[in-house]
């Protein structure tokens, strides 16, 4: 994203820097006489200026609105892979309690006074938090 960013900065300065250019040329071979050309001159430097400032104005809020977008959007993944991380947990330990018994059933039991004990399996899991930007 920060390309296309970066190729929208250069497009927008290119393009100013072309219009002011090119209307400072066309001014100067224009038929009048010094001081209308210096004024001219000044009248579209104003105009470019505060079109300059308009369109970074523009720029700046679209960045803003899709900043923003994508915090949602992220915000909204680690939520949906938190839920499904916990749903995974509990699939796999009802999972192993079941093994667990059917274990039990497998296997002879000869000696009463020996207990055995369950077999245990830790899924570690680990959720990041989402860090503000």
């Amino acid at each position: 994203m920060s390309n296309q960013e970066s190729d929208f900065g250069s497009f927008l300065i290119g393009f100013f820097v072309g219009a002011l250019l090119g209307a400072a040329v066309g001014m100067l071979f224009a038929p009048q006489s010094g001081e209308e050309t210096r004024e001219q001159i000044h009248q579209k430097s104003l105009e470019l200026s505060e079109q300059a400032t308009h369109k970074a104005e523009e720029a700046r809020e679209k960045a803003e609105h899709l900043l923003t977008e994508a915090r949602q959007k992220f915000d909204e993944a680690t939520k949906e892979l938190q839920a499904r991380t916990k749903e995974l947990q509990e699939q796999a330990k009802t999972l192993i309690d079941e093994k667990q018994a059917q274990l039990k059933e497998m296997t002879p039991k000869e000696e009463p006074e020996a207990a055995e004990e369950p077999i245990v399996v830790e899924v570690p899991v680990v959720v990041e938090e989402p860090t503000a930007a």
